[in-house]
Order: structure tokens, then sequence, then C-alpha cells
């Protein structure tokens, strides 16, 4: 079985889209047929080579999809084939598979982890996959997968927002969108984003942040300070430049916490006086907001059939996969928010 698919062959080149041959499922993996991908900003930091030399190259890409299982491997329990699912690159229940080898025309290897998602069909880990309503449309269960996952789980597990707790968010493309929309409904008063463009800032604004500023016009840390009238409770940063790490630091109060979820390139480094470390402040790097997926994703669903999250915006623009790599470089430039791929099924 073929399947059109986005390999990364190379870092810091555009992507080659291309047919590979699936392999033969094995032990706990399934055969999924994606429907909806976001581009993730982890997939930026792959093709631009944010931690270093990629041993793996060249492999595909992608870690949160919506989908519909077509195939089940051996002693695959917690999925069936005609199942709507959420493919996340957080574990959730069932086997961990491992990765795959998929071939290229040529005979070549293309290395896949439990997770790939820009291709129509993709072989991944059981535990990767959580069970959607049928009725539940792919975009949002793609948001689910990390978006609105990791963005509360930022809030909920790693700041530990508390009522009435100030929280400023720098940073507010995808998974910053969902840390704002996150903290509203965790009760922090105020919300301020922080980023460099207007229509991101528009966007924290009609999901919840109570101030925006603009950190290409400002001084964010001294807007920040007018507001509050002295630091935050919680800072949180998105953008993983070192100088903006530093400043959330600084702007975080001395009980405080500040977040970390965007991934610093590896030879970059921060510079900070840790004393503040030993009176309470604390700094923390987030993985995936410690989100459980398969605790986290029904909670999630159930909230939006009650009206209490509307995600019905968060998406900014829809393409194929052959225009990847025109979304990857307008992701770079800030104009796009979220991007999602679509794969038209051939049965729903």
């Amino acid at each position: 079985m073929k399947t059109i698919a986005a390999i990364l062959v190379e870092q810091r080149r555009p992507l080659e889209i291309t047919e590979v041959e699936l392999p033969i499922l094995r032990h706990g993996q399934v055969l999924v047929e994606i429907a909806a991908t976001r581009i993730c900003g982890s997939q930026i930091g792959e093709i631009q080579g944010a931690k270093g030399p990629d041993k793996y190259l060249p492999h595909l890409l992608g870690h949160e999809a919506g989908g519909v299982v077509r195939e089940i491997g051996p002693e695959v329990h917690h999925v069936k084939p005609g199942d709507r699912v959420v493919a996340h690159w957080r574990p959730g229940r069932g086997i961990e598979s491992g990765g795959s080898t998929y071939r290229r025309s040529d005979g070549s290897g293309v290395n896949a982890g439990n997770i790939t998602t820009f291709q129509r069909y993709s072989i991944v880990s059981e535990n990767r996959l959580t069970v959607v309503p049928s009725d539940l449309d792919f975009e949002t269960c793609a948001l689910l997968a990390d978006t609105l996952t990791t963005g509360f789980g930022v809030v909920t597990r790693d700041a530990q927002v508390r009522i009435a707790e100030s929280v400023v968010v720098i940073g507010c493309g995808g998974i910053g969108l969902g840390v704002i929309l996150g903290a509203h409904l965790a009760g922090a008063h105020p919300i301020i984003a922080v980023d460099i463009h207007d229509h991101k800032l528009a966007l924290a604004r009609a999901h919840g942040a109570t101030h925006t500023i603009n950190s290409l016009h400002e001084d964010f840390p001294a807007q920040v300070q007018a507001i509050l009238g002295g630091p935050a409770d919680v800072v949180i940063d998105g953008t993983g430049l070192p100088s903006v790490i530093e400043k959330a630091f600084a702007l975080t109060g001395p009980k405080g916490r500040c977040v970390i979820f965007g991934v610093m390139a590896h030879d970059q480094k921060i510079s900070i006086n840790t004393l503040p470390l030993h009176f309470g402040k604390t700094l923390t790097g987030s993985q995936g907001g410690g989100s459980q997926p398969s605790d986290d994703i029904p909670r999630l669903i159930r909230m939006i059939r009650d009206g209490r999250l509307d995600v019905s915006r968060f998406v900014s623009h829809r393409l194929g996969l052959e225009d990847v790599n025109d979304a990857v470089s307008r992701m770079r430039s800030g104009e796009i928010v979220h991007a999602m791929i679509h794969f038209p099924l051939f049965t729903a």
C-alpha cells in the first residue's frame, strides 16, 4: 500500500512530497487514514534543526491529527476499524509499538516514529490514539491532539494557575492561544497576551486575554508592570528566545511560576540570577503540559459539547499537503496562527 507523504530529507531545506510504501503492521500498530493534521511549531523546529543534528533523516513528520482507523495489528485492543480517533504525540492507553520504516520508489528507507501525520495513511502506535465520537469534526480532533491538551496542561499542571492570579502569555501562536483559553477557563485575571503580530493579539483577546501588548512597538515588561502594579503570578513563554525568557523570569513574582513551552535552540543559553529559586520562584520547562490524552480529551470534548469552550476560530489557514512548504514559510513569518492540512477521506 502506498501513500503520499511529506519527508524531511535535509534540515533547513523544503520537505519532499512523494509517495512511500507502507510496511506491514506489527504488534501494537494501527493503520490510520488521516483527515486533518496541524502544522505545529515543533515541526518548524525539526526542519530548522532547533535540537541539533537529526540522526533519523530522512523521516516523516507530524504529531497531531484527526482520522479514521482502517486496520489494526496484533494485540491492539483500544481501537478498532472504523473508529474516529485523535492522533497525539503524548502517550495514552495501549501498546507503544515503536517506529516504522517506509520505502520510497527507489527502495530507500524513510524513518517514522510512534506517530507521523503529514501523509494520507499512517502507521501509528496504539497508545498515540484516542477514540472520539464519530460526529466530532476532524479539525477539532487535531486541535485536541496538542493545542488544547498542551495549552490547558501548561496552565493547570505546569503553572497550576489559581482563580484571580495574573497570567502573562508571551507568544500567541497555536499553543499560546490554547494557553490563553486555558487560563481564561481557569479563572485567571488579568490575562496579558504579548506578541509582535496584531492579528494574533486580536485572536488572543477573543479567547480570553484581558490586555494585549505588541512587543514590537512597546516595552512589554514595563507595560506588564504598569498593568499589574508589580510582577505577575505566572509568566508563560512560547517563543523559546533567550532574551525573552530572561525577561519572562524577571517579570515573575517572588513566589510566582515561570513556565517555558517554546523550545530554545540547542546552541543558545540564558543568563539568570538563580537566587530567587531558593525563595519560592520557579522556572519550569513544559513537556506537552504533562497532558494525559486518554483522560484529558474526553473531558475537553464534554466542554466543547456543552458550549464551555469554542475553538471555531482557531484555524486560520487550510491547505493540501502539496502546499506544506509554503505554509511552513508563512508560519515562520508569523502570518499563520493554525495551519491545517486536509486529506479528503475516501470513506467517512
